[in-house]
């Protein structure tokens, strides 16, 4: 069995009762769908035309969401539903940045994810999704898309039928006739003014009861006298807004700050033989280890359900990156506590072994974030070849810019200052070309261009001309030519850690506020 969606165009007349019967059904909050209605329309008046367009979970046949998750809350059913277990989800909201079509939301009442599910318990006893059942058209057709004898099987056979974002890979199972590309391509029908619910002052799904905090800001009314948009959306349900909100740039840059010092402690006591006084040796490992402990902080602080963090060790999805990256942060942790206790008991060949190891794990706890984020398939920015560049790079110059203030304290020598500080400036300008290279370089979609285009041009523009490229990399390079001193290299490192703490945000946020539907 193999079953899906057929959602038939020339029938839809917008009534929305597929999403009531859904609300219905699944008991499912205000606020949030597992299905709506999205109306957008074309042309001047009185020349103009309205499409209706019902959007839901496409059941796809390869479903990112279900390798992303950290915990199997999710699956892939053998009769090719994709089911949800919200017993098992920990709120980490992963599945909703890896699904390309923006058909997960968490429940504010349970503060986990959830979505269309077929009405999984409905068919299981022979009966058909609660909105099929109720459509007054018969616009939406469900069934098994393997039997060619089914109704599905036939429409999709003898019409010609269209899918949401082929190019992603995923395959849905979720077929539209007489789709509108417009209304199934989000970067072709812009918001244009306010429309019905286009404001969320008091918050959706996450972020219900929160004020709206997080939530994108309400249109802007078109100037007088603009000519209105030849596509426009004029009805659709609530943005989810930026649900990974400034925990995880922190945990990104925490992560960065711990596995960089650590990085340099080996090379320069390994690889360039530097004589390390014990209190700096000392003092950057206890850096690396506390900056750790708060990446554990930050990263169980983002979940919508703190009190499950321990699924994500005990009952593994050995696929998901979030595992991969948890046993590596973990693996880093010990080998971390190995140096600290082969130090203090004066046990060399462990101690080097640790370093060695530390080394390595501290690499992959700087890079493994760009293959999650890859596996992220519904943000297309976030599909750069550059990315785990980026996050070597970012830890690097975040942990040479926490070596310098603690050299200043230390009372380290020059010879390690001065490698501190000119190191320091080849990371700010390495790290800027990396930046200018993923903001204009070549993207591989609209979406990327359009949040690239966000982030120099358009609502976070300021944060980053002045928040990250100014006071994050101008002003401590030109700092540390300038008046090299060890006050003004502190100074150039605290600016640089803002710039990095300032770089990822933007590059977590923007994205985020490019529709998905």
């Amino acid at each position: 069995m193999n079953y899906g969606f057929v959602i038939d165009g020339r029938k839809c007349i917008g009534c929305h009762a597929c999403t009531v019967a859904c609300k219905s059904e699944n008991e499912v909050p205000l606020g949030v769908n597992r299905t709506w209605v999205k109306y957008v329309e074309k042309g001047k008046f009185p020349d103009t035309r309205r499409y209706f367009t019902v959007l839901r979970c496409n059941h796809c046949q390869d479903p990112p969401c279900v390798d992303i998750c950290p915990v199997e809350a999710l699956q892939k059913r053998e009769d090719g539903i994709v089911d949800f277990d919200g017993r098992r989800c920990i709120g980490c909201k992963a599945c909703g940045q890896a699904c390309p079509y923006g058909a997960l939301y968490i429940d504010p009442e349970t503060h986990t994810s959830a979505k269309c599910n077929y009405c999984a318990h409905r068919n299981e006893i022979g009966m058909k999704p609660a909105c099929v059942v109720t459509c007054p058209q018969q616009a939406i057709v469900s069934g098994d898309l393997d039997d060619p004898e089914s109704e599905i099987a036939k429409l999709v056979a003898t019409q010609q039928t269209m899918v949401r974002k082929p190019e992603k890979g995923t395959s849905p199972n979720l077929f539209y006739i007489n789709g509108d590309g417009a209304s199934l391509d989000p970067m072709q029908s812009g918001a244009g003014s306010s429309y019905l619910w286009s404001e969320q002052s008091r918050g959706v799904g996450h972020f219900a009861g929160k004020d709206g905090k997080g939530v994108p800001p309400k249109s802007k009314p078109a100037p007088k006298g603009a000519k209105p948009p030849a596509v426009r959306k004029v009805y659709d349900a609530p943005s989810k807004g930026v649900v990974w909100g400034w925990e995880v740039p922190a945990y990104i840059w925490s992560k960065g700050i711990s596995s960089g010092v650590f990085m340099l402690l080996f090379a320069f006591t390994s690889l360039f033989a530097l004589p390390l006084s014990d209190l700096f040796q000392w003092s950057s490992w206890g850096v690396s280890l506390a900056f750790l402990g708060l990446t554990g902080g930050f990263l169980i602080r983002d979940l919508d359900r703190p009190d499950r963090f321990s699924s994500v060790m005990l009952r593994p999805q050995f696929k998901s990156w979030l595992v991969r990256g948890g046993y590596t942060i973990t693996g880093f942790g010990g080998l971390l506590a190995l140096w600290g206790i082969a130090k203090f008991l004066g046990v060399e060949g462990l101690r080097q072994a640790s370093l060695w190891g530390g080394a390595l794990f501290a690499l992959l706890t700087s890079v493994y974030t760009a293959f999650l984020f890859s596996a992220a398939k519904g943000r297309d920015f976030w599909q750069s070849p550059l990315l785990a560049l980026h996050m070597l790079v970012t830890s690097l110059l975040a942990g040479g810019s926490a070596m310098i203030i603690l050299a200043g304290f230390s009372g380290a020598d020059g010879s390690l200052q001065g490698a501190l500080r000119w190191g320091l400036v080849a990371g700010l300008i390495v790290d800027s070309l990396i930046i200018f290279s993923e903001l204009y370089g070549r993207h591989p979609s609209k979406q990327a261009g359009e949040t690239a285009h966000v982030i120099t041009h358009g609502s976070l523009r300021q944060q980053f001309w002045i928040g990250c490229m100014l006071a994050g990399h101008l002003l401590p390079f030109v700092l540390l030519l300038a008046t090299p001193s060890p006050l003004t290299g502190g100074l150039a490192a605290i600016l640089a850690l803002g710039g990095v703490y300032y770089t990822e945000k933007l590059w977590i946020k923007a994205p985020q506020l490019i529709s998905l539907s």
